[in-house]
């Protein structure tokens, strides 16, 4: 159905709006402050997506040094039911390194606060503009993707 494939083309390729830079800015205060630095970023190829981390690496100092990967199945795995977590350990465990500590994926929900909950097995819940720090233990990163991990942190 053409119509289908347009609103999917039209919300993927639809800006930020001023309301969401203005999340954007205040959420990397909230990482200025905490020194939260991830050393890769994982981020959908949304336009918005993309526009939200320019504007936290503009913010962040460090953040414009990590290694990013636009990756395009984050923005459509978020709509499906169950599927986001998986594709995030499979994402991270392929593009990460044992000597990276600290990946930030960035994407969209429904899936993405499913994936945070699922990953900690509390309820997380995450809005428009939110991060999660979870943080989990093991030697590699396929080992912390068989542990579960604890929310440290909800902005």
């Amino acid at each position: 159905d053409s119509a289908v494939g347009e609103r999917f083309t039209r919300d993927h390729d639809r800006p930020l709006s001023k309301a969401g830079r203005a999340d954007a800015i205040s959420v990397s205060d909230k990482f200025h402050q905490m020194g939260w630095i991830p050393e890769l970023i994982l981020c959908s190829d949304a336009t918005r997506t993309k526009e939200t981390l320019q504007i936290m690496q503009e913010h962040v100092q460090g953040l414009s040094q990590a290694l990013v990967h636009f990756i395009p199945s984050f923005y459509s795995i978020a709509a499906m039911d169950g599927q986001t977590a998986e594709h995030l350990q499979k994402a991270i465990c392929e593009y990460s390194t044992d000597e990276i500590l600290t990946v930030m994926c960035m994407g969209h929900n429904k899936g993405w606060e499913e994936a945070a909950s699922m990953f900690s097995g509390d309820s997380v819940v995450l809005k428009t503009c939110n991060a999660a720090l979870l943080e989990a233990a093991g030697k590699s990163w396929i080992e912390r993707a068989d542990r579960k991990a604890y929310c440290k942190i909800q902005l």
